[in-house]
């Protein structure tokens, strides 16, 4: 049969569907099917991890980091949902990533936690005199900014998200904006975040807190105890402000079992927070543990071996489960990063960047789901 001259030749074929896919930036993708819902199996629903979609840009890897979370047996996920990633202009909101990672997430049955606040807009952070950008910077006459956002954020994300925190760490001055911390002003801030939140959804569930375990007292220009951070949070008027208390609670070398004391940074320093709840009247309160786990750097003065951070973890876990009846979730931290951190952050995961499982991951898996 002759040739048919009015068809181009293959390679030209070959060449503009090369030019399609990868090179014009219009380009439509291949679509991701997530396929039907899916429920979490697991026998501690109180294992719950941090995740880091933050800056994860392929969707498959969204997928498919929330489907190794759930099959590990894990109902709950803390997600960070910077400010100014959805609104990099004043009123000018940009939901895209956030819905893919809340649905993808809903998808495979897992509860979002999200984490809200702390990298603030260029628009809202401006200092004066020309003093250099600070993104955890946020000046008070911002506040109701802030507001605006949480707001949207709620508004938006109705029935899909019941969680929401109100910044992160405000008791370290690096979150705070590179300012003395003020308990008293973020008070302020979550008073103004609770209430709109509220006028968005009623049901929402506010966590407010998240405090970095620390020693640092009232001199340091560094951060300030979690515990004088919540007392004076509750002599400022916080407790009307949020529903459930968030708590950061690491274990570096300590066992999960090793009793609080004031002294001292381990796993179970959250009963000294409890303590304060309740002196206030807000023992029926939960408290979530939105952030904690154990590292096994080789390098970390802080870090212990990784078959103790196996143990410690599901220990962890089931002292919660077993001893702390107002604790929701703990949370671990993290789940997996985007990309290597290049630094003792790496141990503290539970899947490398790579999808590569550790050991921690399989164990957790065989304790939570069988």
């Amino acid at each position: 049969m002759p040739a048919n001259d009015s068809l181009p030749p293959r390679w030209f074929l070959r060449l503009l569907l090369t030019f399609v896919l990868f090179a014009w930036p219009h380009a439509p993708r291949p679509l991701l099917f997530l396929g039907p819902p899916q429920t979490v199996q697991t026998h501690h629903p109180v294992t719950c991890v941090h995740t880091r979609l933050t800056d994860e840009v392929e969707p498959w890897k969204i997928l498919r980091t929330l489907e190794l979370v759930r099959e590990m047996g894990a109902p709950t996920i803390v997600e960070y949902f910077p400010w100014a990633y959805s609104e990099p202009e004043k009123g000018a909101f940009d939901w895209s990533h956030a819905d893919q990672v809340v649905d993808f997430a809903r998808n495979q049955g897992l509860t979002v936690v999200a984490r809200l606040g702390g990298f603030v807009p260029e628009w809202a952070h401006r200092q004066p005199h020309g003093a250099p950008p600070v993104d955890t910077y946020l000046p008070p006459e911002r506040f109701a900014d802030f507001g605006d956002y949480v707001f949207a954020f709620v508004a938006h994300f109705k029935g899909r998200v019941r969680h929401i925190i109100l910044w992160n760490e405000p008791n370290v001055t690096a979150e705070w904006g590179f300012r003395p911390v003020d308990p008293e002003a973020y008070t302020e801030l979550i008073r103004i975040g609770y209430t709109r939140a509220k006028e968005a959804d009623p049901a929402i569930l506010v966590l407010a807190g998240a405090l970095a375990p620390t020693l640092e007292p009232e001199t340091s220009e560094l951060a300030l105890d979690d515990r004088l951070y919540l007392e004076r949070m509750y002599l400022a008027g916080a407790g009307k402000y949020f529903d459930v208390l968030a708590v950061h609670a690491y274990g570096l070398s300590f066992p999960p079992d090793e009793p609080p004391a004031p002294d001292a940074l381990n796993f179970r320093r959250v009963e000294l927070l409890r303590e304060i709840m309740a002196a206030h009247g807000d023992a029926a309160k939960p408290i979530m543990l939105t952030e904690s786990g154990w590292n096994d750097s080789p390098r970390w003065t802080r870090a212990v071996s990784p078959g103790a951070r196996i143990d410690y973890t599901i220990a962890g876990y089931a002292w919660a489960e077993q001893h702390w009846p107002w604790v929701q979730s703990v949370c671990m931290w993290a789940f997996r990063y985007p990309a290597p951190q290049y630094s003792y952050g790496d141990y503290f995961t539970f899947v490398t960047p790579e999808f590569q499982l550790k050991p921690i991951y399989e164990a957790v898996k065989a304790w939570a789901t069988r």
